[in-house]
């Protein structure tokens, strides 16, 4: 199984000490990063194995390895020779092992390492893409005992496939491979896929603590919320597609009910700008269903092969699963497609009726903002329950195209809409991605002035309080963000994806959890 480590990246040795004490429930062993440590405390790093008495690796990375060593080989090699000297017969006092990149010429060095059963990690940095994952793991180690590590940089969701791919053409080699940044989460959190050795992890984030490398999460956030120890080769793999997923509570969500139901799965982001690669990536690690947010709720709809009323009628999708069939004329071969349907529709219904304490949404005018995946999912139910509409659109053709399907009325987001706006007031709904991280600053339509009659709705989360919002709320109106939505269509996506209700004594936890 994958183990966690815990990369230390303290000024001090005692700091660094006190990490692993903060985290060691959560680790299997730690990295001491040399080069994150004031130079006086260089003269310790001797005893820090049996101080830590959890197997430690020694490691000083360079500047160009994404590193903070600005020294020359030379002074390295000596630094490194002082960690690993004095060897003592008890190995729970040494170094378990030690990371030599791959042009480091230390034979000597690593004679004497092996002697004492310091195991040699041989690594490879690329910090600008992936090139061939696989030549590098093939041809890494110079000896058979070698741990063979290359971490690289993915660009794209296709880059991270290049890494699974990478992984399954070398099954029998020991190795750590792993993609970093925000593309390469993932192949974090499934280690155990990847056959990845280990899986590094950061302390939180804080001043003289940085990260140990980009996309790195804390110990407990990969046992807690993605339940890093539960994952095994057979564990089901479902995730979040969309682009950016920073701000998502998708994973925290299904990870929690996964726990708490005690099935075999895991929640995975998936950041893409292709969908293509995203279903290329879903056949190599037979990824059984997502959540599908911007922007491609209705690019997905093509590549789907059955879709549900709620796709039909919205012209966009939020949710897709796995169906598998055989096909009679290829001896059995099983051929995964792709269903899909629409929660966002009846989690947004839902969600209103219950704030405005209504059945249906009669006698009531909306002004929708946007026109996107998710607005057409919000307009799509105000018009099944007799509402009626003015959609809002930075790009006015996109508006009209989505009002000529109901009859609805149509504009731009400039002043010439604002009588019209004024007549359509009664709940105004906030459907664009503008104000989440990192511009939460934003206000989509700041030309209009709330005079404290709307109910207004921005279907964001996180924050959960937007500049749109907080305008709102000023001028005394009723507001309501999209956090009761999103745990609502979560349910029908968990009924969509398993066949049986949502856990409802589990809302009441989830709310507490993502909302503190």
């Amino acid at each position: 199984m994958s183990k966690i480590c815990l990369c230390l990246t303290g000024k001090t040795l005692s700091r660094d000490l006190e990490l692993i004490k903060k985290y060691r429930k959560y680790i299997d062993m730690a990295e001491l990063r040399v080069d994150c440590l004031d130079p006086d405390e260089h003269f310790f790093i001797r005893q820090f194995p049996e101080q830590a008495g959890i197997p430690v690796i020694l490691t000083i990375r360079r500047i160009m390895d994404g590193g903070y060593f600005e020294g020359g080989e030379g002074a390295r090699v000596t630094l490194l020779s002082r960690g690993l000297a004095f060897a003592e017969a008890d190995k729970r006092h040494n170094f378990a092992y030690v990371d030599l990149e791959e042009d480091l010429e230390v034979p000597g060095l690593e004679e004497a390492v092996r002697t004492f059963g310091t195991r040699i990690i041989r690594s490879s940095h690329n910090l600008e893409n992936v090139g061939d994952i696989t030549g590098k793991i093939k041809n890494l180690r110079r000896i058979g005992d070698e741990i063979a590590k290359v971490v690289v940089m993915p660009q794209t969701l296709g880059d991270v496939l290049a890494i699974y791919r990478a992984a399954r053409e070398s099954p029998s080699i020991e190795k750590i491979i792993l993609g970093m940044g925000e593309f390469g989460a993932n192949t974090r959190i499934l280690a155990e896929h990847l056959g990845s050795f280990l899986s590094y992890a950061s302390a939180e984030e804080e001043p003289g603590i940085p990260l140990g490398a980009m996309g790195q999460m804390t110990p407990q956030e990969m046992v807690e919320q993605y339940r890093f120890r539960e994952i095994s080769a057979t564990t089901n793999i479902y995730g979040v597609l969309g682009f950016p997923l920073k701000t998502s509570y998708s994973p925290q969500i299904f990870n929690s009910v996964f726990n708490r139901e005690k099935i075999d799965a895991v929640y995975v982001p998936f950041p893409a700008h292709s969908l293509d690669y995203f279903l290329e990536l879903a056949e190599e690690l037979n990824i059984m269903g997502a959540s599908v947010t911007v922007p491609y709720k209705e690019e997905i709809v093509p590549r789907l092969r059955h879709i549900s009323e709620s796709v039909r009628i919205a012209g966009a999708c939020n949710t897709i699963k796995v169906v598998t069939s055989e096909d009679d004329f290829s001896e059995g071969n099983i051929y995964r497609d792709w269903n899909g349907t629409n929660t966002d529709t009846l989690g947004f219904s839902e969600s209103l009726l219950h704030f405005i304490k209504k059945k249906n949404f009669r006698s009531l005018k909306f002004t929708i903002l946007g026109a996107g995946g998710a607005a057409r999912a919000v307009v799509s139910e105000i018009f099944r329950l007799k509402g009626k509409c003015l959609i809002l659109n930075r790009n006015p053709v996109r508006a009209r195209e989505l009002a000529l399907k109901y009859g609805y009325k149509w504009g731009g987001l400039d002043s010439h809409v604002l009588d019209t706006m004024e007549r359509y007031s009664d709940i105004i709904i906030q459907t664009t991605s503008a104000g989440t991280f990192p511009h939460t600053d934003d206000d989509p339509f700041e030309l209009y002035h709330f005079n404290g009659h709307e109910t207004v709705m921005d279907i964001i989360y996180n924050p959960p309080m937007t500049a749109f919002l907080k305008r709102a709320q000023t001028a005394g109106c009723n507001i309501l963000n999209g956090f009761d939505m999103l745990v609502r269509q979560a349910k029908y996506q968990y009924q969509y994806f398993f066949g049986r209700d949502f856990p409802e004594q589990l809302i009441s936890h989830l709310a507490k959890t993502l909302q503190g």
